[in-house]
């Protein structure tokens, strides 16, 4: 089939899982690659009830079938309500939703069950409750195609920011700070084989995590409470020893490496050393700072050529200030230039969601999706699968 202009509802809930987002994009077929434009975005929270369902789901060494076959469900039709909402606020009419999905379980290597050895991954939201809602095609499941052609599943969005970040003059990091952080490294007039991209580690979830934890709050909002504290050195060095930060990409991390139990530990060792709550912050917020750093300046920063970089951050990391200055004041030395995504045309909510546009009319219209030199895949594959209405 000929691919077509279409108008495309991409959503995203990301590791945080404190809500969905969701992004409309204009994709209209180019010589070399599509073309898409941002139409409208919004953001929705999670509903209280359901966060804390998501969020023990994901936790959980045991759990019921009818829990989990529940809440897929649920996020299904929560999905649909959100792209629902989003498109008569903007009186959009869609043409195809691309949806992630919740991750409740992703294992990028290899391991043996049941007699088999395998890598497998679990992204819950009904993809036919939300055709069946809108009345529009759903393209859904991306993740597992790339992992049976060798890759870990992730990280995805590569495709995107090469479409719509990448420069002839200028080398680009498109580095998302959601519950986990991840950057695509794009250098200066690179074919989309040339993408450097993985996962850097923990993004915001120790930090949103810790701040529950010790101040009540969801978030630390401009990165405040982090700033009013003093970074614990010891603590901050004994954490970069973790054995992921060794790993030669690909790879990805989620819950299962930086999870609930591994902040609790993060903060029982900060305590040892410091009765201030704010200075258990400080050392969680550069933690996430300092590995991705380090993982840009070990495994990106000897492709970039030497030209300058403009490192443009997205996700609810580029509202945390003081983690932005921490990045801005470790990145000038290799040449980078920090800003926000807004400053380049995308909201920081809205690229991953945007992303999933984008891979929906790759779908669509059978083209791949994936970028094998980011997923370790052995080819590039069409991903997901689609559900009609």
């Amino acid at each position: 089939m000929s691919a077509k202009s279409m108008m495309v509802a991409g959503v995203m809930s990301g590791t945080s899982a404190d809500g969905i987002d969701v992004a409309v994009v204009r994709i209209t077929p180019g010589k070399l690659h599509p073309k898409h434009v941002l139409v409208a975005h919004e953001g929705f929270t999670y509903p209280v009830a359901l966060r804390r369902a998501v969020l023990a789901a994901m936790n959980a060494s045991a759990t019921s079938t009818a829990e989990l076959a529940r809440l897929n469900w649920r996020l299904g039709l929560a999905y649909a309500e959100a792209v629902k909402e989003t498109a008569g606020r903007h009186k959009i009419k869609l043409d195809l939703v691309g949806c992630h999905g919740q991750t409740l379980y992703h294992q990028a290597r290899v391991e043996s069950y049941l007699g088999r050895k395998f890598a497998c991954t679990w992204q819950v939201g009904e993809s036919q409750a939300i055709a069946a809602e809108l009345g529009v095609p759903v393209a859904s499941n991306f993740r597992p195609m790339d992992m049976l052609a060798g890759g870990q599943g992730a990280p995805l969005v590569p495709l995107f920011d090469y479409v719509f970040y990448a420069d002839k003059k200028r080398g680009r990091v498109l580095q998302n700070i959601g519950g986990i952080a991840n950057f695509s490294a794009i250098p200066a007039d690179a074919s989309p084989d040339a993408v450097v991209a993985f996962d850097s580690g923990p993004g915001n979830m120790i930090i949103d995590w810790m701040t529950h934890e010790l101040f009540g709050k969801e978030f630390d909002r401009n990165g405040a409470l982090a700033a009013a504290g003093t970074v614990i050195v010891p603590v901050l060095a004994e954490a970069l020893r973790h054995p992921y930060y060794r790993i030669k990409p690909p790879k990805t991390a989620g819950r299962e490496q930086f999870g609930r139990e591994y902040a609790a530990q993060l903060l029982a060792a900060c305590r040892k050393r410091s009765k201030s709550p704010n200075d258990a912050l400080a050392t969680a917020t550069a933690l996430t700072a300092e590995t991705i750093v380090r993982s840009y300046k070990r495994f990106a920063h000897p492709r970039m050529k030497g030209c300058g970089v403009d490192f443009i951050v997205s996700g609810g990391g580029a509202r945390n200030r003081t983690l932005m200055a921490m990045l801005a004041e470790r990145l000038e030395p290799l040449n980078c230039t920090v800003t926000a995504s807004g400053e380049h045309g995308l909201p920081v909510d809205a690229k991953e969601a945007a992303a999933f546009a984008l891979l929906a009319w790759q779908t669509w219209n059978r083209l791949p999706g994936n970028v094998p030199s980011a997923t370790g895949a052995k080819r590039a594959m069409i991903l997901g699968q689609v559900s009609y209405a």
